[in-house]
């Protein structure tokens, strides 16, 4: 699934593209995404000036005047890319706008998990309320995390996927910020230091800022404006290594379960975390975390 990196690197390569053009005309090829899409979205698109492309956690806003805005979620499979009118149109491109500058903006998306919402800056899509600061912004230090964690016994890692904490931080980046952190993705959120959570925010920002550079990850699907996949998986640490050797300590990285969520993590550098619980019981949302590998 594209995440935060991947939707950013989108979101660049586009934007040169799309600013201040006007939508000549806009074609829906197929409506049923994930949440099917307006009756009226080619009609409601077409004349309208582009005047920002940002994005807010994983979705890419393009604003419109009068403060309206599409919504575009990438999903599990997803894309976006800048064409030409002779380009061919492939089987599963689903929107299709063009542009006064002569260029074509598809949405590319096999498994239709992606979205296209609309919106006013007023009144924003219930899918971009009740969400967290966004993992680049000062916003998000570590005083921040320190009073969300302070009362959540979860395990961390699923608190740091955990989109009203911090948008953006997705499996792929979370595994990663985690392993840089040299913190056990099975610890309880409210048993880190101040110095662990100093740790942690600056490995997510350093990790996050990291992939933006490389283009994101390409595992299956991800592939940028320009067609190209993203690189950063060159350069991943723990997910997606299980039994490889750590790039540390050469330890073989463990494959496991936490909040049904594949977790990868060295058992040397990411020491299991202390009993803080009776025999027998775990924190909530894990699964037993061993010493032997599980495989990929």
């Amino acid at each position: 699934m594209p995440e935060l990196p991947e939707v950013e690197t989108t979101r660049r390569g586009i934007e040169p593209h799309l600013l201040e053009q006007r939508i000549t005309s806009a074609t829906v090829f197929d409506p049923r995404l994930r949440w099917r899409v307006r009756d009226d979205l080619a009609s409601w698109l077409e004349g309208r000036l582009i005047t920002l492309v940002s994005r807010r956690s994983k979705y890419l806003l393009l604003h419109f005047e009068n403060d309206e805005r599409l919504l575009i979620h990438l999903g599990m499979s997803g894309s976006l890319c800048i064409v030409t009118a002779d380009t061919p149109r492939k089987k599963h491109d689903h929107l299709e706008v063009s542009l006064t500058n002569g260029k074509i903006l598809r949405f590319h998306d096999p498994r239709r998990f992606g979205a296209l919402l609309t919106d006013h800056e007023q009144a924003p899509h219930i899918r971009l309320q009740n969400l967290g600061p966004e993992p680049l912004s000062d916003a998000f230090d570590a005083h921040y995390l320190s009073e969300q964690l302070h009362a959540r016994r979860q395990a961390i890692k699923p608190c740091l996927m955990n989109a009203a904490i911090v948008v953006g931080v997705g499996n792929i980046y979370a595994n990663e910020a985690l392993f840089l952190s040299g913190i056990h993705p099975a610890t309880p959120a409210n048993t880190l230091d101040h110095n662990q959570i100093m740790r942690l925010v600056t490995a997510i920002k350093n990790v996050l800022a990291r992939a933006i550079e490389q283009g994101g990850t390409t595992l299956r699907d991800f592939v940028r404006e320009d067609g190209q996949p993203g690189y950063f998986k060159q350069t991943l640490n723990v997910y997606d290594r299980a039994d490889q050797p750590c790039r540390i300590c050469s330890t073989p990285i463990i494959k496991n379960v936490l909040a049904q969520r594949a977790t990868y993590f060295c058992p040397i550098c990411q020491p299991e975390p202390p009993a803080t619980t009776p025999p027998g019981t775990k924190p909530p949302g894990t699964k037993p975390l061993g010493t032997k590998p599980l495989g990929t």
